[in-house]
């Protein structure tokens, strides 16, 4: 008779996930601890890598079972933050502490990934097929990643019908909110040329500073909307001035800036950065402005998917999700182009933060609610 495979428990895996220091980009030990838990189930793995430094290498893992629709996809990320210092133990070497497990990626999110896995272990595939859309580069540039998964997926002909991401999106609670949606983003960078001379002889010299703050005192007093019934109000925030000089009687050669615009769907990447370009070169022409728009907005408008997830959850949990576009960006803003995509994942408390850490009781619970979320879309028939 054929062995047949041990569960994987979602713990276990989690613990050995986050045993595998994968620090952005991700590489190596990480995906061969996936893949062996994904292999035992009937998924026929692929990993490849793209990119070359100084953004990669990135390793990217594809994992398809079954065939046909309806086609279910679960995407997410084996890369994580750096540590930093200060932690109460190793960041990559998982303890647990009375209710809750430590360890860089806990939360954000080998966890939600250990415990889709565990999920879709339990279920027969007698119809539909599932597809796990893992990358090594969300936490990074995320050149390299998702959007080079898109382009083998559309080389192999793998279109999901739907994409749940295991996005820490919960709040104070498993299951109080799920993501519909993410505000698009935009990095500006501002370098205003002058000319040094001494403070003493200014029609020597060209002050670049006056031209830099006259230019952000602008962009600072703009209002970009008032925000949408389903996004909060974009915003322009200034996150670093930079000139660099330590003499007092010398003005500087150059000085830089840098932006960061969040925005909703009423505006787009790239008419943001024309519009502060143009503003930049009324007060500095010589000025060269650097813009990187790094996701447009996007909103799964409410409907299947969102409702199969908060059903799944109300019926695990006894309460239905808040349905938001809050946080930062994700690799749904490449996704959403395949098919409906909603982020539904562990509470975001302690993401990215020192002594990371996961409620252990939260992981089986999201493993339940996970398993019942593909159940009620691939309805499977008994075994």
């Amino acid at each position: 008779m054929d062995a047949v495979p041990v569960l994987p428990d979602v713990v276990d895996l989690t613990k050995r996930l986050i045993a595998c220091e994968s620090v952005t980009p991700a590489r190596g030990a990480v995906f061969d601890t996936l893949e062996a838990a994904l292999v035992p189930l009937g998924f026929a793995v692929e990993r490849f890598v793209a990119g070359e430094a100084p953004d990669g290498p990135v390793e990217n893992l594809l994992a398809t079972r079954g065939h046909g629709g309806p086609h279910f996809a679960f995407a997410g990320h084996l890369d994580v933050v750096p540590p930093g210092n200060g932690w109460e133990s190793d960041p990559f070497a998982p303890q647990v502490r009375g209710e809750l497990l430590y360890g860089r990626g806990a939360v954000d999110m080998k966890g939600s990934i250990a415990a889709f896995v565990a999920a879709v272990a339990r279920l027969p595939l007698n119809r539909g097929t599932i597809t796990l859309i893992i990358t090594g580069d969300e936490e990074g540039p995320a050149i390299f990643g998702t959007c080079a998964l898109m382009d083998r997926m559309a080389q192999r002909g793998l279109k999901p019908d739907f994409c749940l991401i295991g996005e820490p999106t919960s709040v104070n609670r498993l299951g109080d909110m799920i993501k519909i949606g993410r505000r698009g983003s935009v990095n500006i960078w501002i370098d205003v040329p002058g000319r040094q001379g001494h403070v003493a002889y200014p029609h020597l010299a060209d002050n670049p500073i006056p031209k830099l703050v006259a230019a952000l005192a602008e962009i600072d007093a703009i209002i970009l909307d008032q925000g949408t019934d389903w996004f909060q109000p974009s915003n322009i925030a200034i996150t670093d001035i930079t000139v660099g000089n330590p003499a007092t009687n010398v003005t500087p050669a150059k000085a830089t800036a840098r932006l960061s615009i969040r925005f909703n769907d009423l505006h787009r990447g790239d008419d943001l950065a024309a519009r502060i370009t143009a503003i930049v070169h009324r007060h500095a022409p010589n000025a060269v402005v650097t813009p990187r728009v790094s996701g447009e907005a996007f909103v799964t408008e409410p409907g299947y998917l969102s409702t199969v997830i908060s059903d799944a959850i109300e019926a695990r949990l006894g309460a239905r999700p808040e349905l938001s576009t809050t946080g930062g960006t994700s690799d749904a803003r490449f996704l959403h182009r395949l098919c409906p995509v909603v982020e539904f994942g562990l509470t975001n408390a302690t993401m990215h933060k020192l002594d990371e850490a996961v409620a252990i009781d939260d992981l089986y619970v999201l493993t339940d609610i996970y398993a019942d979320i593909v159940r009620r879309v691939l309805q499977p028939t008994s075994a």
